[in-house]
C-alpha cells in the first residue's frame, strides 16, 4: 500500500523578497509539517511551480495544472502536481511591500499600470505515485470548494486527500471509507456502494480499483495498474509520434539509448511531462537511469551544460539560451523537429531492424499509407483511438527488443548463488553469437547504464515474470518466422497492445468520476474575490494522525509474491547461425582442417605441409576455427599433448592463424576454447624442460584484454559452481568445460536453472547450512582466482623475458582504454607503433616485465574477487600469491628461452642472387622479405592461375635497381623465380606499412615503394632483419635516389672503381675534353663575346663517316686568343670563321644536320651562301648567352641580325625566342616554336603606348622589332613573296588561289572545325561587331560563356589602320575558327560557297599561344598573322594526373568499391583527356602547316607543352621522324638541345626532389604510340622501341636524358664525349648506340609491318574513344623482371638452357609451355610469325655451322624477293600487297593484318616442326620463292620426306633428322637439316626386315605421344624412331611398308 499524496502545500508569491523585478515563491503552508520518514520532503519545490519565474500580471490568467517530477538523492522520483491560479494584489499593498527597499524596481514597477495587479499561487501536491489525473481533480475540487465557497471545510478535503491509501499495482484492498469527521459530512461509505454495483464475476479483480473520495460529494475510481513493472503511459508515447513523427522519435530512442544529451522544448509544461513520460515507456524493459527532469526552472538552465547525458524539457520561451548547446539533441515539440549537432553521431538501430520497426509504426500511426493507391479501398481505416495506438507503439518497442535482446539470458555467468545472485553478462559472446560484433548501436548499448541496471534487475533466475520475460522466453521462434511480413507483425503487436492495456486499465467499464468543477460566473467574477484561506494546522494534523494510528492497528497485508524460475527461451545458436557469414562450401574446408590434424599427429608431416596454406585460409572462418578447437581437445589426454619439434610447429602456427583473426573482446570465444589448449600441447626440450605452446602464442592483443579474462573467469566459475551443486559427481562434468553455459544438451540442467531452484530453496536451509554453502561458493571462486593467476602469467610473460613485448601493446599498459572503446582493429593496429615508437624496453630489466605483469593480474584479481564477494583475508593471501607465481614462471621461462635457442633455426628458402648488369654493384646484401601482394591481381590467383605472390625472397639494393627475388609461399608453385625490380631512380614514394602476414602471426614493419616504371613493390622484412638495418637500407636508398649532384647518378657511376685503374690514358683525354668545354662555358661567362676557343680549320664531318670523328678531335690543340678588336664584333650576315672553328662540335649536333636536310641554312662560307635564302643559321647564341636552354645554333630570318635578337628576347619567358625548327617541304610553311610572352613586358603581342616602362622609347623599339621579326618570317614564305607588291584585298584573294591547291579548299573547313574544337567556342556566339569601313563580321571566341568581351566595344581604326595602332581590340581574334570553318556557308553540306571562300582571307602565320596570357593583345589587321588561344595543361596537373595513373594502374591495394575500378580510377586520373588535348593542337598544327599557313607554337616556358606539340607536328608531317635515326634526330634536337628539363622534371637530384615526377616526355611518347597504334605502317620502330625509351628515360642507365640543356652537357663535358669513348664496349654512355647495337643482333625493335607512303601526312583521330590505355603501364613479368636491360636477359636465357641440360635424360620432354599472366614474357613464349621464322633461320644456319647472315639483310633480301614476285603475278597476291607494297589507297591503313610485335628472342627449339614447308609465312603464294635459296641441287625422287628423331648409338641422346624415302633408289637416306646437301647415312630397304610400333626409352623426346614411335628393323640392327606423332608414325610406316612390298 502507498500514500495517494505524501505532502500538500500552498505556494505563493513572495512580496518581501522582490529582487530586480525578480520575484521569489514562498511556501505559505506544508501538511504535514514533519517529513515522513520513508520520503523525505523535496527541496526548491517552489522553483517548480512556477518554471519561468516568479511574476505579477496585469491581467487574471486561467488557472494551470502540470505534473514536475523531482528525483531526491536515492534516485527515487517525485511527482509534484502544481495547480496556479492568480489572485489580485491592490497597488497600494505593492508600494507599503517596496516602501523601505528604493532601488530600480520601483522604475519597473511603474509600468505596471492598473490598480490592481495579480500575483500567481500554487497548490502542489507531492507523490511517489504518478497519477495525474486524479492529482489534477483532487487540487481542482480544493480550488472549487475555495472559489464557490461550498459548506465542505477545507481541512476535511485536505486532511482525507493526505490519508488516502492506495495499492501500489493490485495489491490487496481493503475495504474502508476515508477518515473523516462523520458528523460533519454524513455520508456513506464511497466504496461499500461501487462495490455492489460491481458484477460479481469481477470481484476477484476488485484489488486493482480503489474509489476515493474527499469528502465534497466527489467520487474517483482509481485504476492501479496489475504489474508494477510495466510502465504506465497513458497516451503519451502516441502523443510524442503525432508531435514528432516515426523518424524522429526513433533518433531520440536510439539517442537515448546510446547515452546522448536529450532536450525537450514546448510552450506547454503538461506536455513537457507527457514526452518524457513517452519516451521512457518506450524504452522499456531498460530503464533510463541519467538525469531525467521534464520540466526544468528557468533558474537552472545551467544544469544543460552537464557532462553526463540527460532528458530535460524546457519551455520554449528559454529558446534562445539552449542555442549555444553544442551536444545537445533538441526535440521541439511546438515545431515537430529534432535538431541534431554536427558534432553529434547516433548511432542507429542495425538493418533490417530499423526499417521493419519504422513499417510497423507506419502502419499503426497511418494505416491508410498502404492502401492510399488502392482503386477500391476498404471503407473503414482510421487509426485507433489514442489511448489503443498508444498501447500499439509500445508494442512495437517491446516487440523490437525483444528481437535485440533475444536469448541474452544464454549470456549471463552467474557467479555466485549465497547469499544474493551475483550475475555478468558475457557481452563479447552475445554479440559474437548474433555477429553484431561490428556493430554500434548494440555495443553502445550493452556498454551502457541502461543495460547493466536491466542484467542486475532482470538476470537473477529467481523472480516474478513480466510480459517482457514471457516475449523473450516463449515468442522468439514467432518473432522470427513473422519478421519479415509486416502484417503478422501487426497482429503480434496488437496481441501485445492488448495485454498493456489490460494492465493499465483492468476495468475500463468503470470510469466513474464526480468532481465538482467551478460555477463558470465564479471564474469569471472574482474581481473581489478574497484571498485563498490559511487553513487549521492542527485540524489537519489530527486527520493524518487518527490515520496512522489506524494503519498501525491494521492486520499487516501479506501479498504472495508470485516469483518463479525465469524461462531462458531458446539459446542463441540456433536462432543466428543465418545471419552469421557462412562461408561457402566450408564442409569441405573443415575436412580439410581434420585432415591436416590427423596427419599432424600421425605424423605425416609432408601431407600436412601440403595442406598447410588451404588450412591458414580456411581458418580464416569461425566454423573452421570452432572445428580446430574441437579436434585438438580430442588430442590432449590428461591435460597434456607432447610432441616433436614439427609437430609443435605446425599447432603453433595453426594456433596463431586461429587466434590472429581473433578481435580483442574474441567475440566467438575461440581464445576461451584455446586457452586450455595453450597449456596442454607441449614439447621436450632437454633434460626436465618442456616448452609449452602459450610461450609461442602470446603475441595476440586478445591476451591483454582484461574483459577476455573476466568474462573466462566467470564462465568457469559458473561451470564449478553448477557443478558444486549438481549431486552427480565430478567425473562427469568435465565434458562440459568447453560449453560455458551447458547449453550443450538438452537435458543438461544449466546454471541458471540451477540457481533458481537454489535460490527457492534457500528460505528454507537453516543457518548452518547457509553459511556451509556460502563458504564453499566462496572457496570455489578463490581458487578459480589462484588458477586464473597462473594462467595470466603464463600468457602475459614473453619467453625471453628481457626483451617485453607485450608491455607494449595497448592492453597491459592501459586496461581501461580498451574497456571503454571499441577497437575493431587486429593485433597490427596496436602493434605498429609498439616496434619503433617505444623501444625504451629494450634494455629494461625483466623485473620491469615482471611488475606490470603483476600489476595486470593484480587489477583482474581486485575487480572479480571484489564482484564475486571473495573475503578479505582471501584477496590478501592472492596478492601475496602472485609476485611469487609470476617470478616462479619467469624462472622456467628462462631454461626454455636457453634451450630454444639450441634448437636447429627452420629451414627457410635459400635467397637467391640477381643477375646484375656490367657495372652495377650492390650497395646492399639481400635481406629477407616477404613481397606482399597489391592491387593487381593477377599475381595472387583470384583471377585463376596460380598465387604467385606473396612471396618469400630478399631484397637487393644495387646502385641501378632495387631488386626482389624470391619463390612463392604457395608449395604448389615453389618451383618459380619471382622477379621485381625497378631502377632506383625511378621511385617516386615511399611509404611505411606494417604487415602481418598470413602464415605468421608477427607483425612485420613493411615498406611500400612505387615506381614511376608503373611498379609497385610492398615488402614487409623478415624477423630477421633488424629493424635499424631495414632502417640503413631506407637511408641508402634514399641517397642513391636523390643524389647531391647529377654525376651521382647511375649513369656517372658505373663501373667507375675499375676504371679508374685500368684504362687511365682514357680518363685523361676524356679529361681534356671536359677543361675544353669547361672553359669554353667558364670563358663565356666571363666576358662575352670577347674570348673565344679557337681551333685549327675544321670542316665537319658528315653524317655517315660520323664515327672517324674521335681520332680528328683528339689531334686538335687548342688555342685561346683574347680578341680585343671591338668593330669584330658588329653584327653581319656573314658568319666570322673563327666564330665558325669554335662551333665545330656545335655543327655536329643533331639540329645542324637536320636542318641542312630541311634546306633551313647550310654552314658553308659566307661567299658561297646564296643571299637570296630566306633563312641563316645564327651564332648568336653560341656562347648559350642569349638563352641558356637553347641550343648554340638557331634557324633566324635572312634580314633580321643577331642585335635585334638579343633584344626581342627578352620579351619571351626564358629568353627564348621564336625560333625555326621545321620547315615544310611542299608548302615552305615554317614552324617555330618559343616560351609564351613575359605576362608584364608585352601585353598579348604588342605594348599599347600609353603602358608605363622605364624608357618608352625602347618599348616602342622592342615591340617594333618583335613585329618586324615576324613579319620577317612571313615574308620569308613564297606564297607571301609572291603577293607582297600588291596590298589590296584582291591582291590577298589572288595569292591565296594560286598556292593552295583544290585539296587544300576542300580541307579549309575541317581546319576551322579543329580550331573550334581546340578553343573550345560554342557554334555561334551571340553579338556581332563592325569591322572598319568593310563592315565584315566576326565572332568573339570566348571559352568560358559566349560573351562578348569588354574591350571588344571599340571598333578597330579600319582595314588599313596603322599595325601598332593605339586602340585595344578584341581579346584575340574571334574571326579565326569561324573563318576557317566556314561558318556562313550557304551551302547545305556544310561545305563553304566558292565565293564566301575566296572572300575569306586566312592567315599567313598562326601563333598558338596560351589563353590566360593572350588578353588584351592586338590583332594585326593585315590579318597577316592570327592568335589561336588554347587552353595548356599545368605542369602541376600532368603531375597530378600520372599519379592518379599510376594508382589506377598499379593499385597498393585491392578494393570491391565499385568507385575505384580500374576504368573509374582511370578515368579520374585524366590522363587520357591530357592526350587527347596535346594530339588535338597537334593535329591542327598539322593542318595549318599542310595548308601553306607557318604556325608559331609560343606556350607556357616553351619547354614541356610545346616541346609535346612540336615534335608530334614534326613526326606526323614528316615521315624521315618515323624512322629511327629520324626519331633520334626529333628527340635529341627538340627535346635535349632545346632544353627540355629532364633532371628538373625527373626529379632526379636533392635539389629537384621537391619538385616531383613529372613525365612530360613519357606524355610525348604515349602520344606516339597512340598515332603508332593508328598507322601501324608508318613506322620503322615497334612498340617495343617506345616502351625502352619510355623506360630508360628514367632509370639513369644512360647520360642520354640527364640534365637539362646543351649548356650544362657542355658544362659537364657530356655532350661531346657520347661521340667519343668507345674504348669500353660494354659500357653505353648514350641510349642511342645502344639502341644501334641491340638493332644489329636482334629485330626487337623494328616494326615488321613498316612500309611508308610517301611523303604521307598522318592525321590522326584524338577522341578518348580512339586512345588505348598504354600496355607500358598494365604489363609485368614476375620470371625476369622488365625486360628493358637486355644483357640480363641474354645472361638468363644462357642459364637457363644450361641448367635444363643435365637433367635431360629422365624421359620424353613435353613441348608444352603454360603461359601464366603476369608471369611469363609472352612475346618470348608466343612469338609473332616473323621473329619465329628469323630465329628459326639462324639456329639451322648454327646448326649448319654457316656463318649466320644478320637478320636485316635476311629480311631485306625476302622484301625485295617479294616485291619482284608481285610483279610478276598478274595481281598481287594479299599478303604481299599488305606487307610490302605501298599502294593503299585507304587514308588509314590499320586496317591490315596485326602481326603480333615481339620484344626478345625465343628459345623454344625447333623439334615440333613437321616440315619447314608447312610452317606459315609471310603468305602462301611466297613459300616457294621464300624456300628458292634452299634448293637441293640432286635431282632425286623423294617420295616422302620430313623430320624424325632417330636414337644416336648407345649413350647418344636423341636427334632430329631429315629423312627423305627414295623408292626409285629404294633407301632411306637421313641429313642433318632439310638445306643439307651431304646425306649424313643412308638405310637400304633392302635389308629392312619389318616395321614395327615401338615403346619411347631412356631421354626420348618428351611430351610425345606413346604411339609416335616405331622401329625398324634390319639384319645388322634396330633403329628407333620417333615422328612428331601418331598420324605421322602410322604414315612413315605405311610408307616404308609399301616400299617393301613393291619391292
Amino acid at each position: 500500500m502507498a500514500r495517494l499524496a505524501d505532502y500538500y502545500l500552498v505556494v505563493g508569491y513572495d512580496l518581501d523578497k522582490r529582487a530586480e523585478g525578480e520575484g521569489q515563491g514562498r511556501i505559505l503552508q506544508r501538511f504535514p509539517e514533519k517529513d515522513w520518514e520513508d520520503s523525505p520532503f523535496p527541496q526548491g519545490i517552489e522553483l517548480f511551480c512556477q518554471p519561468s519565474g516568479w511574476q505579477l500580471v496585469p491581467e487574471r490568467q486561467p488557472a494551470s495544472f502540470f505534473v514536475a517530477v523531482l528525483t531526491d538523492i536515492n534516485s527515487d522520483r517525485h511527482y509534484c502536481a502544481c495547480f496556479t491560479f492568480w489572485e489580485g494584489l491592490d497597488n497600494p499593498q505593492l508600494q507599503k511591500a517596496e516602501a523601505s527597499e528604493v532601488d530600480e524596481a520601483d522604475e519597473e514597477l511603474a509600468v505596471v499600470q492598473p490598480a490592481q495587479v495579480f500575483a500567481p499561487k500554487s497548490l502542489v501536491l507531492v507523490s511517489r505515485l504518478d497519477y495525474t489525473e486524479v492529482f489534477r481533480n483532487c487540487l481542482g475540487l480544493i480550488y472549487t470548494v475555495h472559489v464557490d465557497g461550498l459548506t465542505v471545510p477545507m481541512e476535511t478535503v485536505v486532511g482525507n486527500l493526505l490519508t488516502c491509501v492506495i495499492p501500489i499495482a493490485g495489491g490487496s484492498q481493503t475495504d474502508e471509507s476515508p477518515v473523516s469527521s462523520v458528523d460533519k459530512v454524513p455520508q456513506a461509505p464511497a466504496c461499500d456502494w461501487l462495490l455492489a454495483c460491481l458484477q460479481p464475476g469481477q470481484e476477484e479483480r476488485k484489488e486493482s480499483l480503489r474509489t476515493i473520495t474527499l469528502g465534497a460529494g466527489d467520487r474517483q475510481v482509481i485504476q492501479t495498474p496489475i504489474d508494477d513493472a510495466l510502465p504506465v503511459s497513458g497516451s503519451s508515447v502516441a502523443q510524442l509520434f503525432r508531435q514528432l513523427g516515426i523518424v524522429n522519435v526513433l533518433y531520440l530512442f536510439c539517442a537515448a539509448l546510446t547515452e546522448h544529451k536529450i532536450l525537450f522544448l514546448s510552450s506547454s509544461y503538461q506536455r513537457l511531462t507527457d514526452a518524457c513520460r513517452g519516451l521512457l515507456a518506450i524504452m522499456f524493459p531498460l530503464e533510463y537511469s541519467f538525469t531525467y527532469v521534464p520540466i526544468l526552472p528557468g533558474k537552472l538552465l545551467e544544469v544543460l551544460s552537464t557532462p553526463t547525458p540527460f532528458i530535460i524539457g524546457v519551455n520554449s520561451f528559454f529558446r534562445s539560451e539552449t542555442q549555444e548547446l553544442l551536444d545537445v539533441i533538441i526535440a521541439d515539440l511546438d515545431g515537430g523537429t529534432v535538431t541534431i549537432p554536427e558534432c553529434v553521431h547516433i548511432s542507429l538501430l542495425p538493418e533490417p531492424m530499423l526499417q521493419q520497426t519504422q513499417t510497423v509504426l507506419s502502419m499503426v500511426l497511418d494505416p491508410e499509407l498502404e492502401i492510399a493507391d488502392q482503386a477500391f479501398p476498404p471503407l473503414s481505416t482510421q487509426p485507433s483511438a489514442l489511448k489503443i495506438q498508444d498501447k500499439e507503439i509500445r508494442g512495437v518497442f517491446l516487440w523490437l527488443f525483444a528481437r535485440l535482446l533475444q536469448g541474452y539470458r544464454w549470456c549471463l555467468h552467474i557467479i555466485r548463488i549465497h547469499p544474493e545472485p551475483v550475475i555478468r553478462f558475457h557481452k563479447a559472446a552475445f554479440l559474437g553469437q548474433r555477429s553484431l560484433t561490428e556493430d554500434d548501436f548494440l555495443m553502445k548499448v550493452l556498454d551502457g547504464m541502461a543495460f547493466a541496471g536491466f542484467v542486475s534487475e532482470r538476470g537473477r533466475p529467481y523472480r516474478a515474470t513480466d510480459l517482457f520475460d514471457d516475449l523473450v522466453a516463449n515468442h522468439v521462434e514467432r518473432i522470427r518466422q513473422e519478421e519479415a511480413c509486416p502484417h503478422k507483425v501487426m497482429n503480434h503487436v496488437k496481441e501485445l497492445a492488448e495485454q498493456l492495456f489490460k494492465n493499465e486499465n483492468p476495468y475500463p467499464a468503470v470510469a466513474m468520476h464526480k468532481v465538482q468543477r467551478p460555477s463558470e460566473n465564479s471564474q469569471n467574477t472574482a474581481q473581489n474575490r478574497s484571498p485563498f484561506p490559511m487553513m487549521d494546522d492542527v485540524a489537519v494534523q489530527l486527520f493524518i494522525d487518527h490515520a496512522a494510528a489506524k494503519l498501525k492497528t491494521a492486520p499487516p497485508v501479506v501479498k504472495a509474491e508470485l516469483k518463479g524460475m525465469v524461462p531462458s527461451g531458446p539459446p542463441l545458436g540456433d536462432t543466428v547461425d543465418r545471419n552469421g557469414s557462412v562461408m561457402a562450401n566450408s564442409a569441405r574446408r573443415l575436412e580439410v582442417v581434420r585432415n591436416c590434424i590427423t596427419y599432424i599427429f600421425e605424423n605425416k608431416m609432408l601431407e600436412a605441409k601440403k595442406l598447410m596454406p588451404a588450412v591458414l585460409r580456411a581458418l580464416k572462418g569461425r566454423a573452421a576455427r570452432i572445428c580446430l578447437t574441437q579436434e585438438l581437445n580430442q588430442h590432449v589426454l590428461q591435460n597434456r599433448a607432447v610432441l616433436d619439434d614439427q609437430q609443435f610447429d605446425y599447432i603453433v602456427r595453426m594456433l596463431n592463424c586461429t587466434l590472429q583473426d581473433c578481435s580483442h573482446i574474441d567475440e566467438h570465444g575461440i581464445a576461451a576454447a584455446l586457452l586450455p589448449l595453450v597449456t596442454a600441447f607441449c614439447r621436450k626440450m632437454g633434460a626436465g624442460i618442456t616448452q609449452f605452446a602459450y610461450s609461442c602464442v602470446q603475441e595476440h592483443i586478445v591476451w591483454t584484454t582484461m574483459q577476455f579474462w573476466e568474462a573466462m573467469f566467470y564462465s568457469d566459475v559458473q561451470n564449478h559452481i553448477r557443478a558444486l551443486y549438481l549431486e552427480t559427481e565430478e567425473g562427469e562434468q568435465q565434458n562440459n568445460h568447453e560449453q560455458p553455459d551447458g547449453s550443450g544438451d538438452g537435458r543438461e540442467i544449466s546454471a541458471l536453472e540451477l540457481a533458481s531452484e537454489q535460490s527457492r530453496l534457500w528460505p528454507t536451509l537453516s543457518k548452518e547450512m547457509q553459511m556451509e554453502r556460502v563458504q564453499k561458493e566462496e572457496s570455489t571462486v578463490f581458487s578459480q582466482a589462484i588458477h586464473y593467476a597462473n594462467r595470466m602469467s603464463y600468457l602475459l610473460l614473453p619467453l625471453d623475458t628481457s626483451k617485453n613485448r607485450m608491455l607494449r601493446t595497448t592492453g597491459l599498459a592501459d586496461v581501461e582504454s580498451v574497456s571503454n572503446s571499441y577497437v575493431t582493429n587486429s593485433i597490427a593496429g596496436s602493434m605498429a607503433e609498439s616496434y619503433d615508437t617505444e623501444s625504451g624496453f629494450e634494455d629494461a630489466e625483466s623485473s620491469d616485465v615482471a611488475n606490470s605483469v603483476v600489476r595486470f593480474i593484480n587489477r583482474f584479481v581486485d575487480k572479480v574477487c571484489n564482484e564475486s564477494g571473495v573475503t578479505n583475508e582471501h584477496l590478501k593471501a592472492l596478492h601475496t600469491m602472485i609476485p611469487d607465481i609470476v617470478q616462479m614462471h619467469i624462472e622456467t621461462l628462462d631454461a626454455v628461452h636457453r634451450e630454444s635457442k639450441r634448437l636447429p633455426p627452420i629451414q627457410k628458402p635459400k635467397l637467391l642472387r640477381p643477375m646484375l648488369l656490367p657495372g652495377e654493384e650492390l650497395v646492399m646484401d639481400g635481406m629477407r622479405v616477404h613481397l606482399i601482394p597489391d592491387g593487381r591481381e593477377e599475381a595472387t590467383g583470384l583471377m585463376g592461375g596460380p598465387p604467385l605472390l606473396p612471396a618469400e625472397g630478399a631484397i637487393f639494393l644495387t646502385t641501378y635497381r632495387l631488386i626482389f627475388k624470391g619463390t612463392p609461399n604457395d608449395p604448389l608453385v615453389g618451383e618459380q623465380v619471382v622477379t621485381r625490380s625497378f631502377p632506383i631512380a625511378s621511385l617516386t614514394k615511399e611509404k611505411r606499412i606494417s604487415v602481418t602476414l598470413p602464415m605468421d602471426q608477427f607483425v612485420q614493419e613493411g615498406l611500400q615503394l612505387r615506381s614511376c616504371t608503373f611498379q609497385l613493390m610492398k615488402i614487409a622484412f623478415d624477423e630477421e632483419v633488424a629493424s635499424d638495418l631495414a632502417e640503413v637500407f631506407r637511408k641508402h636508398m634514399h641517397k642513391l635516389r636523390y643524389p647531391q649532384h647529377v654525376q651521382g647518378t647511375f649513369a656517372f657511376t658505373m663501373g667507375q672503381c675499375g676504371k679508374m685503374v685500368v684504362e687511365h690514358k682514357t680518363k685523361d683525354k676524356n679529361q681534356s675534353l671536359k677543361t675544353l668545354s669547361k672553359n669554353l662555358v667558364k670563358s663565356a661567362k666571363r666576358t662575352i663575346g670577347r674570348q673565344y676557343v679557337t681551333r685549327k680549320k675544321y670542316s665537319p664531318p658528315t653524317w655517315e663517316n660520323r664515327s672517324s670523328f674521335q681520332s680528328e678531335l683528339d689531334d686538335d690543340e687548342i688555342i685561346v686568343s683574347e680578341e680585343v678588336d671591338q668593330s669584330s664584333l658588329t653584327l653581319s650576315s656573314t658568319m666570322r670563321s673563327s666564330d665558325r672553328q669554335t662551333m665545330s662540335n656545335v655543327v655536329e649536333r643533331a639540329c645542324c644536320r637536320d636542318y641542312q636536310r630541311l634546306g633551313l641554312g647550310t654552314l658553308s662560307n659566307s661567299l658561297t651562301r646564296s643571299k637570296n635564302e630566306p633563312f641563316r643559321i645564327s651564332t648568336v647564341n653560341r656562347m648559350y648567352t642569349v638563352c641558356r636552354s637553347y641550343p648554340g645554333l638557331l634557324i633566324v630570318p635572312q634580314s633580321i641580325p643577331d642585335t635585334t635578337i638579343q633584344r626581342i628576347c627578352r620579351c619571351y619567358r626564358q629568353n627564348r625566342f621564336p625560333v625555326v625548327c621545321w620547315r615544310n617541304p611542299r608548302t615552305k610553311a615554317v614552324l617555330l616554336r618559343s616560351a609564351g610572352l613575359h605576362a608584364k613586358g608585352v601585353v598579348g603581342f604588342f605594348k599599347s603606348p600609353n603602358a608605363p616602362a622605364s624608357g618608352p622609347s625602347q618599348a616602342d623599339s622592342t615591340s617594333l622589332e618583335q613585329e618586324k621579326y615576324l613579319q620577317a618570317i612571313i615574308s620569308s614564305m613564297p606564297s607571301y613573296s609572291e603577293s607582297s607588291g600588291r596590298n589590296t584585298l584582291s591582291g590577298f584573294t589572288s595569292t591565296h588561289m594560286s598556292t593552295s591547291d583544290s585539296s587544300d579548299k576542300l580541307r579549309q573547313p575541317k581546319i576551322g572545325a579543329l580550331m573550334k574544337q581546340v578553343m573550345g567556342t560554342k557554334e555561334d556566339v551571340p553579338g556581332t561587331f563592325s569591322r572598319g569601313a568593310l563592315g565584315q563580321r566576326a565572332k568573339v571566341i570566348s571559352l568560358s560563356q559566349p560573351k562578348v568581351s569588354g574591350k571588344a566595344k571599340n571598333p578597330p581604326r579600319g582595314k588599313w589602320g596603322s599595325i601598332r595602332g593605339s586602340g585595344r581590340l578584341s581579346a584575340y581574334n574571334a574571326d579565326v575558327g569561324t573563318r576557317l570553318a566556314g561558318k556562313e556557308s550557304p551551302q547545305p553540306n556544310g561545305g563553304p560557297s566558292e565565293a564566301l571562300f575566296l572572300r575569306q582571307q586566312k592567315a599567313y602565320l598562326y601563333i598558338i599561344g596560351d589563353k590566360a596570357q593572350l588578353k588584351g593583345g592586338k590583332q594585326d589587321s593585315f590579318q597577316q598573322w592570327e592568335v589561336v588561344p588554347i587552353e595548356v595543361c599545368d605542369v602541376r596537373q600532368v603531375k597530378n594526373s600520372f599519379k592518379k595513373l599510376m594508382k589506377a594502374c598499379v593499385p597498393s591495394s585491392s578494393t570491391s568499391d565499385p568507385n575505384m575500378s580500374f576504368l573509374r580510377c582511370l578515368e579520374e586520373s585524366e590522363w587520357m583527356a591530357l592526350l587527347h588535348r596535346v594530339l588535338q593542337v597537334s593535329v591542327l598544327v598539322v593542318e595549318l602547316l599542310d595548308t601553306g599557313s607557318s604556325v608559331m607554337v609560343s606556350l607556357e616556358d616553351g619547354w614541356d607543352v610545346t616541346t609535346q606539340v612540336v615534335s608530334l607536328v614534326q613526326l606526323l608531317s614528316d615521315p624521315y621522324y618515323r624512322t629511327f635515326d629520324g626519331f633520334r634526330l626529333l628527340v635529341e634536337k627538340e627535346w635535349l638541345s632545346f632544353g627540355h628539363r629532364f633532371s628538373h622534371r625527373g626529379a632526379q637530384t636533392l635539389g629537384s626532389q621537391s619538385s616531383g615526377f613529372t613525365p612530360v616526355f613519357l606524355q610525348f611518347l604515349d602520344c606516339v604510340h597512340q598515332i603508332h597504334l593508328q598507322f601501324p605502317m608508318e613506322f620503322e620502330f615497334s612498340q617495343y622501341y617506345l616502351k625502352f625509351l619510355a623506360y630508360h628515360h628514367v632509370s639513369n642507365r644512360f647520360r642520354t636524358f640527364l640534365l637539362d640543356s646543351d649548356y650544362e652537357r657542355i658544362e659537364l663535358g657530356v655532350l661531346y664525349e657520347e661521340k667519343g669513348e668507345r674504348k669500353s664496349p660494354q659500357v653505353c654512355k648514350s641510349v642511342w648506340d645502344y639502341i644501334d647495337r641491340l638493332n644489329k643482333k636482334t629485330p626487337v625493335f623494328y616494326n615488321y609491318m613498316f612500309s611508308p607512303e610517301d611523303e604521307e601526312v598522318l592525321r590522326p583521330y584524338t577522341f578518348n574513344s580512339n586512345l588505348k590505355v598504354w600496355d607500358f603501364y598494365m604489363e609485368e613479368t614476375l620470371s625476369e623482371g622488365p625486360s628493358y636491360d637486355w644483357e640480363l636477359r641474354g645472361r638468363q636465357e644462357r642459364a637457363a638452357e644450361e641448367a635444363p641440360e643435365k637433367a635431360d635424360s629422365s624421359g620424353p620432354k613435353s613441348q608444352r609451355h603454360v603461359v601464366w599472366p603476369c608471369y611469363d614474357s609472352l612475346s618470348k613464349a608466343v612469338p609473332d610469325a616473323i621473329t619465329k621464322l628469323l630465329q628459326d633461320l639462324q639456329s639451322l644456319e648454327a646448326e649448319l655451322g654457316q656463318t649466320s647472315e644478320k637478320w636485316k639483310d635476311t629480311w631485306d633480301k625476302m622484301k625485295s624477293a617479294q616485291r619482284t614476285e608481285a610483279k610478276l603475278e598478274s595481281k598481287p597476291s594479299f599478303s604481299s600487297s599488305l606487307l610490302m607494297s605501298s599502294n593503299l589507297s585507304h587514308q588509314r591503313r590499320s586496317q591490315g593484318v596485326y602481326l603480333q610485335e615481339s620484344a626478345g628472342g625465343s628459345s623454344i627449339n625447333l623439334a615440333c616442326e613437321a616440315s619447314a614447308t608447312s610452317t606459315p609465312a609471310a603468305g602462301r603464294p611466297s613459300t616457294s620463292t621464300l624456300y628458292s635459296q634452299f634448293q637441293s641441287t640432286e635431282s632425286e625422287n623423294r617420295s616422302f620426306e620430313g623430320i624424325l628423331f632417330k636414337k644416336g648409338a648407345l649413350l647418344k641422346p636423341w636427334k632430329p633428322r631429315w629423312f627423305v624415302l627414295d623408292k626409285t633408289k629404294h633407301q632411306l637416306r637421313y641429313y642433318e637439316s632439310r638445306q643439307d646437301k651431304e646425306c649424313k647415312g643412308v638405310i637400304e630397304l633392302a635389308d629392312v626386315e619389318s616395321v614395327i610400333p615401338g615403346t619411347p626409352t631412356m631421354g626420348a623426346p618428351k611430351n610425345i605421344q606413346e604411339k609416335a614411335f616405331f622401329d625398324l628393323k634390319t639384319t645388322k640392327r634396330v633403329y628407333n624412331f620417333c615422328a612428331q606423332d601418331s598420324l605421322k608414325a602410322q604414315l612413315w610406316m605405311d610408307s616404308v611398308q609399301s616400299c617393301l612390298s613393291d619391292a
